[in-house]
């Protein structure tokens, strides 16, 4: 073959893997799953009147990002403080019921609205990744924790305490929780679309994830991840995320070394019925990367209640306790 057919070969072969790419990231968006009951009807049954008013602190980027701060009883001493992180779509009214106990046990109990939820910025995105880690050093350097420190997250929001306790950042809290963690769609624990909780445009994430190793982030605000809201839940939830958001508000994408670079004490808990994640598969994965992190799995307990139920939340506070 000669060079100028090489070359025509070469050129047809690249263009064919551009419109390739290009027609995953323009057609490969997420689908719209149906609303899933058992995410959306348990809130219905929280109080939410005793509700902190929401407080805010400055990002490096000067926005005003929301929490809300559950104090002690009077005359209890202070046992430390634990700082939450909600899960997938959620926002700091959905560890409401979690922050509540832990303050009545003594702990100073802070709740975050991550940004792109809730009322911390625009909801579903973000602007790079890696912003989320910058927002949370800022929380910690805005508002003075009582040691013993612990960071807590649930389901997303657990995979996102897991980033942080294997980065350079972990020994800025002492202690470290995953309640319910997502790890990854690849990991022994994931189930399909997380048990109908989301439609993943996997196409678009692959040509994205692609462009990204090569520099190229300018489609990352792009929506990949669709998640199972009713309409009514829609209006205050965050439907919708980015693939900056999705790929920073969770572990590493190479979760397995996420987990073994973690040297801060670490505890899970989760609810032995998970309809979002096979948590019973937890403990091997740790065990597998060399941690000897206690799972506590709560009988008869589903994912969104392990955030509700008084025998789940109370295991929480045990755990922390145990801490």
């Amino acid at each position: 073959m000669s060079f100028s057919a090489v070359v025509k070969t070469a050129i047809v072969f690249v263009g064919i893997i551009t419109v390739v790419f290009a027609a995953a990231i323009i057609f490969g968006g997420p689908g719209s799953p149906k609303p899933m009951v058992s995410i959306n009807d348990p809130f219905k049954a929280v109080d939410f009147s005793d509700l902190p008013s929401l407080l805010r602190y400055k990002a490096r980027d000067g926005a005003e990002l929301a929490y809300r701060r559950y104090a002690p009883r009077r005359g209890t001493a202070l046992r430390g403080s634990v700082v939450l992180v909600h899960g997938s779509s959620g926002s700091s009214t959905s560890m409401h019921v979690i922050a509540k106990a832990l303050a009545n046990a003594g702990y100073a109990a802070y709740a975050l609205d991550m940004r792109g939820h809730g009322a911390s910025g625009p909801k579903g995105t973000i602007a790079y990744i890696g912003q989320l880690e910058d927002d949370l050093d800022s929380f910690v350097k805005a508002v003075p924790l009582a040691k013993p420190a612990t960071l807590a997250g649930f389901s997303s929001g657990g995979g996102f305490v897991l980033r942080v306790a294997g980065s350079q950042r972990q020994n800025a809290f002492q202690n470290y929780v995953l309640l319910s963690p997502f790890l990854s769609s690849r990991a022994p624990n994931s189930r399909p679309d997380s048990g109908g909780w989301v439609k993943v445009g996997i196409p678009r994430i692959i040509g994205l994830t692609f462009l990204n190793h090569l520099g190229l982030r300018i489609f990352n605000d792009l929506p990949v991840i669709n998640f199972a809201l009713s309409e009514q839940a829609k209006s205050f939830l965050t439907s919708t995320y980015t693939f900056s958001l999705t790929a920073n508000f969770g572990p590493l994408q190479d979760y397995e070394a996420n987990i073994r670079a973690v040297h801060q004490p670490v505890k899970v808990v989760a609810g032995a019925s998970d309809e979002v994640f096979e948590t019973a598969a937890l403990e091997k994965i740790f065990r597998n990367q060399g941690q000897s992190w206690p799972v506590t799995l709560v009988p008869g307990i589903g994912h969104i209640q392990l955030t509700l139920n008084p025998a789940a939340v109370s295991a929480i506070v045990t755990t922390i306790e145990a801490m």
